[in-house]
């Protein structure tokens, strides 16, 4: 009889077993199914350009190629480097916790504690890598800070982080102990509100700590800004330039901030290194963004996807510290920040899928608005090798990573955009006309 019983129970023990492991695959599974669905509800239905097909030695010389994967590649390497470094951390403090975090008495405490030294803990680890990086952006010309500047932003970077992680550590362990079985509902809630309020205040509290940002004087470009809004019919907000040159010479632009703080950010390198045509082009570009209110779509995503990800990140958790008493403790922090970041990366590469199509309509919009196919060619091609980009990666990588489309597949769409449009249309230019390679 007691043989029998013993059969039994271990047959029951490893049934659920079996079932936890079934609701968790299931969870992962249903987040990731959510955002697909979530991607397919809000992808772009119409306003985009269907590419040509283009090669990117008719746009960029082979060393210009060569030399962007020779950059790029082994960058991609120590990221993957950095991030296999950072789940080994995070991993082990779940697997074997130190006694602080493992303590009953006073948890919150530990919870902030244990969110702040997180941040540290994996800002030192990766610091080597951090260090390589940009090792190999000064070689190149990509990066112009010194040592001592970049050091700086790395302490401001991690102080800021560090008071967030602290404060994320407390709230996190204080919802648990509150809603052991359900915390993952305000949590979720709590996470898009908490990325609104980011995008509204980040703009003008956070984002002013490393750069100076100085709305566009009157000018040429200020006027052009204003004349492509009212012809778009768009209110922009502001249109600021931003110091980027004291760290890269890269050049860039994007739209940033929510309600009163919605505006367009200008690299000065992009305003100081382009011509007039190819800044409208940008300007038209992000404008397309604030036409299709793009930022708060974001935020639309985030709030279909944020419930099923918070209760994978729940199930994961369970699986990691079965122990309910320990779900109580600050050991939660660091099973916390590792549910989330697998479960993120999951959703983002989903995201990306979203994120790539409405930049393909952000470029069409550009596109028609300013009818000029060849300065967006020819600014595709500049800002690729000043960028030190490649211009057409592996699919599989553009999949896994990219939020923007391919540069020759963005080339392409300038293509087919001159080639669709008649020749009258085409302020000073004929359909398809090249810039030669390695100009």
């Amino acid at each position: 009889m007691s043989e029998t019983m013993a059969t039994r129970m271990k047959g029951s023990s490893v049934g659920r077993v079996d079932r936890k492991r079934r609701r968790l695959s299931l969870s992962l599974v249903a987040a990731v199914a959510v955002a697909e669905a979530a991607v397919l509800l809000l992808r772009p239905r119409s306003g985009v350009i269907e590419p040509a097909e283009v090669s990117a030695t008719s746009y960029f010389s082979r060393e210009e190629i060569e030399r962007a994967r020779a950059f790029r590649r082994p960058n991609l390497a120590l990221f993957a480097a950095s991030l296999v470094v950072e789940t080994a951390v995070l991993a082990l403090l779940v697997r074997r916790p130190p006694p602080p975090l493992t303590a009953s008495g006073r948890p919150l405490g530990r919870a902030a504690a244990a969110g702040a030294g997180l941040t540290v803990a994996l800002a030192v680890a990766g610091l080597p890598t951090s260090a390589a990086l940009r090792r190999r952006s000064l070689r190149v010309g990509l990066s112009t800070q010194s040592w001592r500047g970049w050091a700086v932003d790395q302490v401001k970077a991690l102080g800021i982080g560090g008071a967030l992680s602290a404060l994320g550590g407390l709230l996190f362990v204080a919802l648990v102990r509150r809603l052991p079985r359900a915390w993952w509902v305000p949590a979720s809630a709590g996470s898009v509100g908490l990325s609104a309020g980011f995008l509204f205040a980040g703009p003008v509290l956070l984002d002013p700590i490393f750069n100076t940002f100085t709305p566009l004087p009157e000018g040429r470009t200020r006027a052009s800004v204003l004349a492509l809004a009212d012809k778009a019919g768009v209110t922009v907000g502001e249109v600021f330039e931003m110091d980027a040159s004291r760290r890269t010479t890269a050049a860039n632009a994007y739209v940033t901030g929510l309600g009163a703080t919605k505006r367009v950010v200008l690299y000065d390198t992009l305003v100081r290194d382009f011509t007039p045509e190819e800044v409208d082009l940008v300007v038209a570009h992000e404008l397309g963004h604030v036409r299709h209110r793009d930022v708060p779509r974001g935020l639309l995503f985030l709030l279909v996807v944020a419930p099923v990800a918070a209760h994978a990140a729940q199930r994961l958790i369970e699986a990691w510290i079965p122990d309910p008493s320990r779900r109580r403790t600050a050991a939660l922090v660091p099973a916390g920040a590792l549910a989330v970041g697998v479960v993120s990366s999951a959703v983002s590469t989903v995201a990306n899928q979203l994120s790539r199509a409405i930049e393909r309509r952000a470029d069409a919009y550009a596109l028609t608005l300013t009818a000029a196919p060849e300065p967006f060619i020819a600014f595709e091609q500049r800002i690729a090798v000043k960028n030190i980009a490649d211009p057409d990666p592996p699919r599989w990588l553009t999949f896994l990573m990219a939020t923007h489309p391919p540069t020759v597949e963005r080339i392409g769409a300038g293509v087919a955009f001159a080639r669709a449009t008649p020749p009258s249309a085409l302020p000073g230019s004929g359909p398809d006309r090249r810039t030669p390679a390695g100009s």
